[in-house]
């Protein structure tokens, strides 16, 4: 027995699904890589976690198991290990109980292991494709009342 073909409509899914983890992981990147530094002074001066679990934020956790399963296994697992890293520098930062000091030297670890993972990520997944609407060069011609 032949294995059946995915549909047309579950192929644009699951690259709907793609774009959406590849934009989702390129702006959590962007934002520890920018961050860093003042979400740790910020941490020191107040003690408040909040810009540190800010710049971890990430909408992954609101997909859900059937749209992961749209992917195949080898995008699954890449997809995985990157959140998984994410997940534990979250809690790291939640529950961490070290110095100012020591939680920018940890960070900056995490931080250099998930750019590592994003690119695994975007060599699996690839990169996020849109970058807006198309844009269309057009000249006004008027035309003269006949």
């Amino acid at each position: 027995m032949a294995p059946r073909k995915k549909s047309k409509a579950v192929d644009e899914r699951a690259t709907h699904v793609r774009h959406l983890l590849a934009v989702d992981a390129a702006n959590v990147i962007e934002r520890l890589v920018t961050r860093q530094q003042e979400m740790v002074a910020l941490f020191s001066r107040r003690r408040d976690r909040t810009p540190m679990l800010e710049a971890v934020r990430s909408w992954f956790l609101s997909i859900t198991f059937a749209e992961l399963s749209l992917l195949p296994p080898a995008e699954q697992k890449a997809v995985s290990l990157f959140y998984e890293l994410l997940d534990e520098l979250r809690w790291y930062l939640q529950y961490t109980e070290d110095m100012p000091t020591q939680v920018l030297q940890k960070v900056a670890l995490y931080v250099g292991r998930l750019e590592t993972c994003h690119r695994q990520l975007v060599a699996a997944i690839g990169p996020s494709s849109a970058d807006g609407v198309a844009v269309v060069e057009a000249r006004v011609v008027r035309r003269s009342a006949g």
